[in-house]
C-alpha cells in the first residue's frame, strides 16, 4: 500500500464494520416500519459517504483529475476468511474489488484488500490509514472504522494530519472530536437501505 498512487478523494471502510451496522439497522427498522428493508445498495451508500464527506457535483469547469473526470480511491478491508459483505449488494468482495463505477460525483474506484496471517484488521485498518492520510495527493478522506474498539487509536493517527486536509470520520453517534470532522454513519445507511425520513415521521 505504501507504493499505491493515490487519487485526491479516497474512502477507507472497515468492511466487516459496515456491514454489521448495515445488518443491525435493516433489523431493527424492519421492525419499526414493519416492511422489508433490502440489502443496502453499494454505490449509492459510497455516494451518500462522498457527500457527507464534503464531497459536491463534479463542476465541469473545475480542473479535474486522470481521463476528465474525478475519481475516488475506495478501499475496503476485510478479513481473510470473508467472502462477502451479507448486507451490500452487490456483496461479494470478488465481485468488487478492481471495479469501478461512474455517477455525478466522479468515478469510485474499488479496492479489495484482505488482512494477511501476520496482521490483525485493527493494526492494518490504522496503517493504511496513516499511509493514506500522510500521502501528499490525497486532499480528501473518509474513514469508516469500527468506531467502538479503534476510534481512539483513529483519532491518534490522525492527530498530525495535514490541518489543509479534508478528513471526515464516521460514527453512529458522537465521540470525543479530533483532527477531522465527524459525520453519522447511519444516515449514508439508511439512504441506501431505502428507508425515508417521511416513513419515520409517521411511526414517531
Amino acid at each position: 500500500m505504501n507504493d499505491t498512487k493515490w487519487s485526491e478523494h479516497v474512502i477507507l471502510v472497515d468492511a466487516e464494520y459496515v456491514d454489521k451496522v448495515a445488518f443491525d439497522m435493516i433489523v431493527n427498522f424492519e421492525r419499526m416500519l414493519e416492511r422489508r428493508i433490502p440489502q443496502a445498495d453499494m454505490a449509492q451508500w459510497l455516494e451518500c459517504v462522498a457527500l457527507d464527506g464534503g464531497l459536491r457535483p463534479i463542476d465541469r469547469g473545475e480542473k479535474l483529475e486522470v481521463r476528465g473526470e474525478r475519481n475516488v480511491q475506495v478501499v475496503l478491508i476485510h478479513e481473510k476468511n470473508r467472502q462477502q459483505m451479507d448486507n451490500f449488494l452487490p456483496g461479494k468482495f470478488n465481485d468488487l474489488d478492481g471495479k469501478a463505477f461512474a455517477g455525478p460525483l466522479g468515478e469510485f474506484l474499488i479496492s479489495c484488500v484482505k488482512v494477511e496471517e501476520m496482521v490483525t484488521k485493527d493494526d492494518l485498518f490504522i496503517d493504511s490509514l496513516q499511509i493514506i492520510a500522510n500521502a501528499a495527493e490525497v486532499k480528501r478522506l473518509m474513514v469508516v472504522g469500527d468506531s467502538d474498539h479503534i476510534y481512539n487509536k483513529v483519532r491518534e493517527a490522525l492527530r498530525k494530519a495535514d490541518p489543509d486536509k479534508h478528513i471526515t470520520v464516521f460514527t453512529m453517534q458522537p465521540m470525543d472530536s479530533g483532527n477531522f470532522r465527524q459525520e453519522i454513519l447511519g444516515y449514508s445507511l439508511m439512504a441506501a437501505l431505502g428507508i425515508k425520513s417521511e416513513e419515520l415521521n409517521k411511526v414517531s
